[in-house]
């Protein structure tokens, strides 16, 4: 139990640190105070606290509200797999990698309960298109994690982390963190790859949210986000590993790191169009990460 509320205090916190570096960046980008930024990101929170409900006619209300619930439960599960030191992680389980995969898969369900749950067209097209994004992010994604695991001949992110003292996986393996990168914001549907909740669509599966669920549903979106960037911090940037700090602060630095190349490219990128996006991921992105695992394997033999 006391595992449990580590993993949402870490959690709670990185949801925070996630939307203040991402209004931090916006700020910068649109060449704003950051005080004022910050102050309009705990403003819109607020409005979104007390806005009265509202609701479509006829929809799934135990789905609309499973949704968000299992998307903060998904960020959890990857949270859970991260180490802050040696010997320091809730799940040190000998295959977390997978378990992080599984999770990150999950959340295309969790974008299409949101979509479908409202009844109303506009949000159902939104999760369909979750599906066809991520669908072609998944293999890449999954790739590059294999090819972490390989120079540590282990799934376990701890085996990784630890295997990386010295030299980390980034420079073994320099296509494995863009690709990774890359691939997170299909997974994920961040910045240029919101096209989910996309304006095309009015809002896509946000449209017919509001109030608390509404809130719920972004600070879920922050948590999968912010766990992604952990992870990845962990397997290609060495987590704990780094002079003079403690192992905890190092893995919270290289985390931010991430979240704020995230943030970047959400706020300096524009959307892409879902369908150029599925090429590139097969034609692209999919090739490039085998090649990262066969260079990977040479690189070992």
């Amino acid at each position: 139990m006391t595992g449990v509320v580590w993993v949402l205090l870490a959690l709670s916190a990185g949801m925070a640190a996630t939307a203040l570096v991402d209004a931090t960046v916006r700020a910068a980008v649109g060449g704003r105070a950051a005080g004022a930024a910050l102050l309009s990101t705990w403003r819109s929170g607020a409005v979104l606290l007390l806005q009265q409900r509202i609701s479509t006619e006829r929809p799934d209300a135990q789905a609309w509200a499973l949704a968000p619930s299992l998307l903060l439960g998904l960020a959890a599960v990857m949270v859970s797999v991260v180490p802050l030191a040696p010997g320091v992680v809730l799940a040190p389980l000998p295959h977390s990698v997978v378990l992080f995969g599984a999770a990150a898969a999950l959340v295309l369900i969790a974008v299409f309960l949101q979509g479908w749950s409202p009844n109303s067209p506009f949000p159902m097209v939104g999760g369909y298109r979750m599906f066809a994004q991520a669908l072609s992010s998944m293999i890449p994604f999954a790739l590059v994690l294999i090819g972490t695991a390989l120079p540590a001949e282990s799934l376990g992110i701890t085996v990784i982390v630890t295997d990386q003292e010295g030299l980390w996986n980034v420079v073994r393996q320099p296509l494995g963190l863009p690709i990774y990168l890359a691939t997170t914001v299909g997974v994920l549907f961040h910045g240029p790859l919101a096209t989910p909740a996309g304006g095309d669509l009015a809002g896509g599966v946000e449209l017919e949210a509001s109030g608390v669920q509404l809130l719920a549903w972004r600070l879920a979106h922050h948590g999968v986000v912010v766990a992604a960037c952990a992870v990845g911090a962990s397997v290609f940037l060495g987590g704990w590993h780094g002079p003079l700090l403690p192992g905890p602060v190092w893995v919270a630095l290289k985390t931010l790191a991430l979240v704020a190349v995230l943030s970047a490219a959400r706020h300096l990128l524009p959307r892409v169009r879902l369908e150029r996006y599925v090429v590139v991921a097969w034609t692209v992105l999919l090739p490039l990460a085998l090649l990262d695992v066969f260079l990977t394997g040479w690189w070992l033999l």
